[in-house]
């Protein structure tokens, strides 16, 4: 009879469908029994994904077998939600409509910035928006939305999101004290956001823009296990090294069934303040074959414009105070795609929750901060 430890040690070799961690260090492992017949093994995954399930009980099967085991019996348990509309299915946040998960493959590609500037313009055009920090470790969000320092009310354990340009705030940033650092791992950035979302007292709103932290990892699948994201954006720079972690990060919606709703190309063109000519530093247009590739479009191209740092050093984000600039404009037009895609997913029949395939543990999307 093999022992239970022996089993443990080789699931860890069982990598979960599309990460680099194993299902023992997901949690997913429920239960291993074993005896003169062969072995047991329960596995509870997040997604209901008919290769998900198989590729696991290939890799399970084959991973034991290599221990002498006559006979494996992997039962996965997989979720049963139906097809829901984004505003229904598994959902901590009730209150909230639509989710947009704003990612990047790599960071300092103007993540947070666009982040910003987005739920902003949404604001601005009459929408009821919410903005949720979820870069846990590198929370800029207060600075940008000029409310560093501001701390948050507390009502009945719960906590009260602050409100800036018209857009519900909360972050990380707001809960501790500036500058400190958060040395966590993976599981507990998990229960961070989940906490984000449910402890507090998000307002009723058309739509949260999500600031996700850069790459693909627990923190984008705690997200798309939690609440049912409506679609996702794409932040890169036109460099051809962004745009290869671009990839991977349209990849990963593509895994959690997240529509893609576009890639904005941010740092596209250099406008000079003195004299308004527009020159390609970083080069310009180079994401257009990339958003080909996996169907969607190119949200805006955002330039280089000194008013952007500015506003976002000091907490007065261009679309807002300076709206006539040309950034500003592309901004607005970005938000008004991005809504246009919204409204036509969930006329289309909404989020499939039963589909998402994370390629994490509980733990989307536009590119980088």
């Amino acid at each position: 009879m093999i022992e239970k430890e022996l089993i443990q040690e080789k699931l860890k070799e069982v990598l979960y469908p599309g990460f680099t961690k194993s299902i023992v260090a997901f949690g997913f492992v429920k239960a291993v029994e074993t005896n003169e017949d062969g072995v047991y093994i329960e596995v509870d995954i997040s997604s209901s994904a008919p290769e998900i399930e198989n590729e696991l009980r290939e890799d399970v099967t084959k991973k034991i077998k290599l221990l002498g085991a006559k006979k494996v019996d992997v039962v996965i348990k997989k979720p049963t939600i139906p097809k829901q509309s984004s505003s229904q299915g598994k959902n901590i946040a009730p209150g909230v409509k639509n989710f947009v998960m704003v990612s990047s493959g790599k960071g300092g590609v103007g993540k947070s910035t666009t982040t910003v500037n987005l739920a902003i313009a949404l604001a601005m055009q009459g929408k009821k928006v919410g903005l949720l920090d979820a870069d846990i470790y590198g929370p800029n969000i207060p600075r940008m939305m000029g409310v560093a320092g501001e701390q948050p009310e507390i009502i009945a354990n719960k906590v009260k999101p602050l409100l800036s340009h018209g857009v519900e705030v909360m972050s990380m940033g707001s809960l501790m004290e500036e500058g400190q650092s958060l040395v966590w791992r993976g599981a507990m950035i998990m229960k961070a956001i989940q906490q984000l979302l449910r402890d507090v007292m998000w307002g009723d709103l058309d739509v949260m823009i999500i600031d996700m932290p850069p790459g693909t990892g627990d923190a984008q699948l705690t997200l798309a296990q939690s609440v049912p994201v409506t679609t996702g954006v794409c932040v890169t720079t036109p460099q051809k090294v962004a745009l290869d972690d671009t990839e991977r990060s349209l990849d990963m919606f593509k895994k959690l069934h997240i529509p893609i709703a576009g890639i904005v190309e941010n740092m596209s063109g250099f406008i000079s303040p003195d004299t308004g000519k527009e020159y390609d530093i970083f080069g310009k247009g180079t994401t257009k074959p990339l958003a080909e590739k996996f169907e969607t479009v190119v949200l805006g191209e955002i330039p280089i414009e000194p008013s952007i740092r500015e506003g976002g050093d000091s907490g007065k984000p261009v679309v807002f105070h300076n709206p006539d600039s040309q950034t500003a404009k592309k901004y607005q037009e970005a938000a008004t795609k991005l809504w246009e895609t919204i409204e036509q997913i969930n006329k289309d029949g909404g989020v499939d929750n039963e589909a998402i395939q994370p390629t994490t543990p509980p733990g989307v999307s536009a590119c980088s901060s």
